[in-house]
């Protein structure tokens, strides 16, 4: 009797065969290995992996067209597209698509962070070094002798020089500067920078000082004091920064701590470089000397007009004091524009500032661009109204030189020195 199902019986007809190639387990002795083909399901996309076989034997008449048992390459059915290279899937389902881990953002951004903060560091200590080697320490203060004691805060001397250093003939045209040789003092002024507040106390040129005894800054032959009187401004013509500076501390008795100096052209290239500076204009001024020409109102001023602005000394009803005001006006507008952080933290526009600035500048050897951009900020300060501008007192006046109050000069003179709040004022 057989007891396989129709279509199940051997090719021998006697039902022991089960069909030719199935079956042949007892009674015919175990089945040797037989080769499966590999059969992809219909549509799915061909695996490199696994070569094509050759069929025959268990798989011809039992395996269904499609049907992939998986067992000829040793892959797990159902471990989906791995490559047909054998790994065993990851635990907890089946690898990304493409076997690609996913992106770890939070890394990502955390480098792209650290990046982004050591490049800017990188490029502002190659700013401050660049910068700090432009600067013209020419100023040897140490030849200066008979020197103040030292007070509280730090007090700049700062210089507007009528030098022409650098400036084509052309330029010195349109700048109205003149040929004239050597350089004198255009402008002159203590900054005080401490804790009570800022105070900037103009210099007029035309003061009538002392010249004391000094040692010469190239000969260092030693000079005594004559008692000489003359205009301020003629001792930096005598005998440079050395002796303008020895001058004004043995006139005040206060102790400059840093000098700080600007020339012609280099000024009219920083006020160039941001741009024009908006100055307000209370009254028409006309000079021909200076080039200043100016009606009543608000201006912003290039580098040409701006350098008339400064100077312009004729027509000004009170003269040099006038003028020292509008100088104090001036600074006070460019240090606003300048330090700010659109100019501060733009490389377009800090850069060329900065290079036109630090190319004429001259200082003293002890000062670096920190004192220098602190100066530059305490002068904003006072503008902002964080401290006081004013002019040195003055008295009257000896032989068309202004004489200084000495009383008022002794008494802001201490109140500079123990850095207090300044309570004298200027009647000019």
């Amino acid at each position: 009797m057989n007891d396989w199902p129709d279509g199940w019986t051997g090719g021998n007809g006697n039902g022991n065969g089960r069909g030719r190639g199935y079956g042949r387990g007892s009674a015919g002795g175990p089945e040797g290995a037989r080769v499966m083909r590999h059969v992809q399901r219909p549509g799915a996309p061909q695996h490199s992996g696994v070569p094509p076989q050759q069929s025959r034997g268990y798989d011809e008449g039992y395996a269904e067209p499609g049907y992939d048992s998986g067992y000829n390459t040793g892959q797990v059915y159902g471990q989906g597209g791995g490559g047909g290279n054998g790994t065993i899937p990851r635990q907890g389902g089946y690898p990304p698509q493409g076997g690609r881990p996913a992106p770890d953002w939070r890394r990502r951004l955390k480098v792209g962070s650290l990046t982004l903060v050591v490049a800017l560091l990188a490029v502002t200590i190659g700013t401050y070094f660049w910068a700090d080697s432009k600067l013209k320490r020419e100023v040897d203060l140490s030849k200066v002798i008979e020197r103040p004691g030292e007070g509280e805060g730090t007090n700049y001397l700062i210089v507007g020089s009528d030098s022409r250093e650098g400036m084509s003939a052309e330029e010195k045209k349109k700048l109205h500067t003149g040929s004239a040789e050597g350089k004198r003092t255009d402008s002159m002024m203590i900054l005080h920078v401490g804790s009570n507040g800022n105070t900037m106390i103009s210099l007029p040129r035309d003061s009538d000082v002392e010249i004391p005894s000094f040692k010469g800054s190239e000969s260092g032959k030693l000079f005594p004091n004559t008692g000489r009187r003359v205009k301020l401004n003629a001792a930096y013509a005598e005998d440079g920064p050395e002796l303008l500076v020895r001058t004004v501390e043995h006139n005040t008795g206060l102790r400059i701590d840093h000098y700080a100096e600007i020339g012609f052209g280099g000024f009219a290239k920083i006020v160039d470089s941001v741009g024009g500076v908006e100055i307000k204009v209370e009254k028409t001024m006309k000079d021909k000397k200076s080039g200043a020409d100016f009606e009543p109102g608000t201006h912003t001023m290039n580098g040409e007009q701006a350098l008339a602005f400064v100077r312009q000394r004729y027509g000004l009803d009170g003269g040099d004091l006038d003028r020292t005001k509008n100088q104090q006006k001036f600074l006070a507008a460019l240090a606003n524009q300048t330090a700010t952080p659109s100019t501060v933290l733009n490389p377009f526009k800090l850069y060329p500032t900065m290079g036109a600035g630090l190319d004429t500048v001259v200082v003293d050897k002890d000062m670096g661009l920190w004192d220098l951009g602190r100066m530059f900020f305490a002068m904003k300060g006072v503008t902002g109204g964080d401290g006081k501008s004013m002019n040195m007192p003055i008295s009257g006046s000896r032989g068309g030189n202004l004489v200084w109050d000495q009383a008022k000069v002794k008494q802001l003179v201490e109140q500079l020195k123990n850095d207090e709040k300044v309570t004298v004022t200027s009647d000019r």
